[in-house]
């Protein structure tokens, strides 16, 4: 999904761009494009960009394969970018963390749907600087819904309904409130809306208790990586650093231990 989302979206922008374009111009005698092969998250199969060779069902096994192969094509024996393992270890790691959290329930059912959709939105935000209404829109309403859900014992699963709304509707305005006084004294915009979403999304999922939590983790780990980034890297000031990441992370660790870390910031700010 990485890979084959934001390439399906510039193919559905090429076309709505011809069709508009020959709705203005319905007088030019302009040749018909030739139609594209079909392209979503199923279809062509994977293959070697390099020589096209077909991914055999043997050789697309997560981690194994990429060992097995020495991290080169069958066909070819161009280099396999390192990023495939890294994700297909990152997923598997999470989800074990997310089974051992809450055992075979509906939340390891809940967190585990979020989860996932956090890191595609993670690798599609580094990748593209973008976080796609098709992904952040389907999580805030499935996080909703969710919320409707009753576990065994007849208790919330990870939030009540309310707390789901609130949630959401925090989530967008925190971060919204953040970018429009932003743009006010700076005159650029610091953020994009996908990350306003996203953190409704996350709000929705979690409810509003945890936001707190995610903004704080989100900022700190965004300063300590943007700091890693200019000074020892020589990240370029002027080329904006996605936040999507930085909520995604902050929301999975606050899915997993948000509660705990709650406590212990409201204890540390009741003893002051």
């Amino acid at each position: 999904m990485i890979y084959r989302l934001p390439i399906m979206m510039d193919r559905e922008e090429r076309a709505w761009h011809r069709a508009l374009t020959a709705q203005l111009d319905a007088t030019a005698a302009a040749p018909e494009p030739a139609a594209e092969p079909p392209f979503d998250l199923i279809r062509p199969r994977s293959a070697c960009p390099q020589c096209g060779a077909a991914v055999r069902a043997h050789q697309n096994l997560p981690i194994l394969s990429y060992l097995l192969l020495r991290g080169r094509c069958a066909g070819c024996g161009a280099g396999i970018p390192i990023r495939y393992p890294v994700i297909e270890a990152l997923t598997g790691i999470a989800s074990v963390l997310v089974a051992w959290r809450f055992g075979f329930s509906a939340a390891c059912a809940g967190g585990l749907i979020l989860t996932w959709a956090l890191i595609a939105l993670t690798g599609i935000d580094l990748d593209r600087q973008l976080l796609p209404d098709r992904i952040t829109l389907p999580l805030l309403w499935l996080g909703l819904g969710f919320s409707l859900l009753t576990g065994a014992d007849g208790g919330v699963v990870l939030t009540d309904p309310r707390s789901a709304i609130i949630g959401g509707l925090a989530g967008y305005l925190s971060l919204w409130s953040v970018y429009q006084g932003f743009r006010l004294v700076t005159g650029k915009e610091g953020m994009g809306y996908g990350d306003f979403k996203l953190l409704a999304a996350i709000g929705a999922w979690l409810g509003w208790q945890l936001l707190p939590i995610v903004i704080l983790l989100s900022a700190g780990v965004g300063l300590a990586a943007a700091l890693v980034m200019v000074v020892f890297r020589g990240h370029n000031r002027q080329v904006p650093i996605p936040f999507g990441p930085y909520l995604a992370v902050a929301g999975f660790i606050a899915l997993l231990w948000g509660p705990e870390l709650l406590s212990i910031w409201l204890g540390a700010a009741g003893s002051q």
